[in-house]
Formats: structure tokens, sequence, C-alpha cells
């Protein structure tokens, strides 16, 4: 028996359409979807449409054995997620719709493209271990995205308030999954550090800096003084110069420069907190 927003019953053999105006008008509980994006928010996700596409074609190259336009592809996509949501906040086109989207590309992107490529690149000659690495990759990965989904709408974020991160971000993690790759390239594929066993331990302890609790530096945190300002400007036109020389051996000190001011923002992080607490001690009581 179908009952109407008056309480009383409706007969069930009516036409639909018959039904559909009985009932037109009233939720019943559910929230009604937008019949489609704006046209101003189809850029951004079209944006990230492209980094999904990206990270998937990385895929398809380290089946052919081309490992290095396998990790390009991977970069390429970290460049195209850095952009759509910059994008999307420029033109006043953020939705929920496009974080989703974003994260599922991440996902796939950051996460399942690099295990895959590090598995058919390493990790399959030893294929129960390598196999379990490159799983863990992976599943932090998502396991990530799925925090930070989850957090999106909390008001207290420690980490986000201060300017931080939490853990390695996703397409960070992915360029520093690649640093044994990095260097076989750079070396004229010395077999050394396609060594399963390193390459395993090594993508295992990237997993676990993506599911981490620790402050990471973002682009808000990095505050640098007046007077070093113009030499960085210049440090980074010679980066992109190394890109283009040299591009195997900047990523690897790009890699190694991360990993090193990573205990950088724990400090600064415990710094905040302990001026936080000392404001806090001096506010009076109720």
């Amino acid at each position: 028996m179908i009952l109407g927003p008056d309480g009383r019953p409706v007969n069930a053999t009516l036409p639909d359409a018959d039904i559909d105006e009985i009932f037109e008008g009233e939720e019943f509980g559910r929230q009604r979807l937008s019949r489609g994006l704006t046209l101003r928010a189809l850029v951004p996700n079209a944006i990230t449409s492209a980094a999904l596409c990206t990270g998937l074609t990385g895929i398809r190259f380290a089946i052919n054995g081309d490992f290095e336009r396998a990790v390009l592809a991977i970069i390429l996509a970290g460049i195209l997620d850095g952009i759509d949501g910059r994008v999307a906040r420029l033109m006043k086109a953020q939705s929920r719709f496009g974080a989703e989207l974003d994260s599922l590309s991440d996902a796939i992107s950051f996460g399942v493209a690099p295990a895959l490529i590090l598995y058919l690149w390493s990790l399959q000659t030893v294929p129960r271990f390598g196999w379990f690495a490159a799983l863990a990759l992976a599943v932090c990965c998502a396991l990530r995205l799925a925090r930070f989904n989850a957090r999106i709408d909390l008001q207290e974020q420690p980490h986000k308030s201060a300017g931080f991160l939490t853990g390695v971000p996703a397409p960070v993690g992915a360029g520093l999954a690649f640093l044994p790759l990095y260097l076989w390239i750079a070396s004229d594929h010395n077999e050394v550090f396609r060594q399963p066993v390193v390459v395993s331990i090594w993508a295992a302890g990237i997993a676990f800096l993506m599911i981490s609790n620790l402050a990471t530096l973002s682009w808000t945190s990095l505050r640098p003084r007046r007077s070093v300002r113009l030499e960085l400007i210049a440090l980074f036109g010679l980066v992109i110069a190394a890109l283009l020389t040299e591009p195997w051996l900047t990523l690897v000190g790009i890699c190694a420069a991360y990993l090193l001011l990573m205990p950088l923002g724990v400090v600064r992080y415990a710094r905040v907190r302990r001026l936080r607490a000392a404001a806090a001690e001096r506010q009076p009581g109720p």
C-alpha cells in the first residue's frame, strides 16, 4: 500500500504520472540532486579528469616496459592535480562533486598507478613480498584520502589551522616512492637500485608516511624572510633549468630536500602548539 502526503492510501494501479503528481513537491527524506554541473565547474573537473587519465596512461607505459614515460606520466598527473584546485578557487567553482572526483583521481593516479609501476619494474621478481609492498602503497594512499574526506567538514583541524598538512600528500608520496626508479634511470640502469627487497621496504616506508600523523610543511607554512626571497626566485629558476637538462638527478635532489625538510615541519608545528598552549593559559577563566 502506498500512502499519500495526507496519510491516505493511494491506488497503486494509477499510472506512474498520476502518482508523481500526488507526490510532487514532497521530498520524503530525500534530497534532490542538482541537474548538472555549472559551466564554471567543468574546467577544474576536466583538469582533474585529465590527471586521472594521465595516471592510468602511466600504467600502460609500464606494461610496455617504458618506465621513464610511466614516471613522467605520474609527474604530469601531479602537476595537473596541483592546478585543478587553484583553478576551481580562482573561478569560484568549488563543489563537493569536484572534491570527491579529485580524491578518486588521486587514489588511482598516486596510489594504484605508482604501486603497479613499481611492481612491474622491480617488485614482481619477489611476487609475494613485493605485491604486499605495492598493496601497502595503494591502500595507504586510499586511506589517507578517505581520512581527508572524513575531516573536510570538521572545524577543529589543528594541523590545517596552523598551515600544516597531516602526513605526506598523495602526489608527493608517489614522487618519493619513485626515488629508487629515479636513481636507476640516472645511473644508466644500475641494478643495485632495482633490488626488490630495498624497493619494497622503501615503498612500505612511504606508505606509512602518507597515513602518519606527522605535521608536514605546506605552501602556506613556508614563509621565507624578505631578505632571501630574491634568492629563492633564482633558485626556483635554476631548479627548472636543471629539470630540463638533468631531470632524473634533479628529481633525486628534490626528494632528498623534501625528506630533509620533514623534521623542520615537525619542529615548527611543535613550536606552534607551545605558543597556542601558552596563549590558552593566559586567557582568563569563565
